[in-house]
């Protein structure tokens, strides 16, 4: 079995238990260890993540820890930097043995094509673009990194907390196919690629199973902070199930 998941926001402040909420996690990735070949984390794993030179964010030692037991028994874990946790520069992969993706890909899992992506910047919204590009400089990393530690990790979890305030009205509630950016992006895209099996996103906190008019299908994920909700492919069908 591949399994995805995708957003759990780990140490947001909007959070009532940041420990329980890891430790969920956790016993998801273990309770999936012995039939996974391999498991994508597609974006927002944490809900801020900036690695300093010698210095990563408090926590999240619990999850650490299992990815890298994990990774060390064989299990391949992929990491989609989604637009909370993009400020990884080697960490993820040096200590812990994650492979980590900051673009989209789309790659071939037994025997079908599968295009995946945390999913932000797909749209249009020219405002969320812009902001993007500079979370994405080089140059405005580098600035940040020289900001005092606790100055640059209060501003990111603040940053982070007033984000999903913004706009938590929207996400969770599915706008229709004709509306949902991802999906319009997807129909757009595999009119040019006929040849992908699976669009699969995050960053929407909308648990979404779509066909399309060709053979290709969109999922959205959900997430693990509110839905609980993760794929599962095994080998020929793709399907979303739920922790309780």
């Amino acid at each position: 079995m591949i399994y995805f998941v995708s957003d759990a926001h780990l140490g947001s402040l909007l959070l009532d238990d940041k420990i329980e909420h890891e430790r969920k996690l956790v016993r998801w990735l273990e309770s999936v260890r012995p039939t996974a070949k391999a498991i994508y984390l597609l974006g927002d794993i944490f809900d801020f993540w900036f690695e300093y030179k010698t210095v990563v964010p408090k926590g999240y030692v619990r999850l650490l820890g299992k990815l890298a037991e994990m990774v060390d028994a064989g299990i391949e874990i992929h990491f989609f930097t989604g637009n909370h946790d993009i400020w990884t520069f080697g960490y993820l992969e040096q200590e812990v043995g994650l492979i980590v993706h900051r673009k989209p890909e789309t790659i071939d899992l037994q025997g079908k094509r599968f295009y995946m992506a945390h999913g932000d910047g797909l749209d249009n919204d020219k405002g969320f673009k812009f902001i993007r590009k500079i979370f994405h400089s080089r140059t405005a990393q580098q600035l940040f990194g020289y900001f005092p530690i606790r100055w640059g990790q209060q501003f990111g979890y603040k940053w982070s907390k007033q984000n999903r305030l913004k706009h938590k009205a929207y996400d969770g509630n599915y706008q229709g196919e004709h509306q949902e950016n991802l999906v319009k992006y997807s129909k757009a895209y595999s009119e040019s690629h006929p040849d992908i099996d699976f669009f699969v996103y995050g960053h929407r906190h909308v648990a979404l199973e779509l066909q399309l008019k060709n053979k290709s299908r969109v999922v959205i994920l959900g997430d693990f902070v509110s839905i609980f909700s993760y794929g599962v492919f095994d080998g020929e069908n793709f399907w979303l199930e739920y922790v309780e």
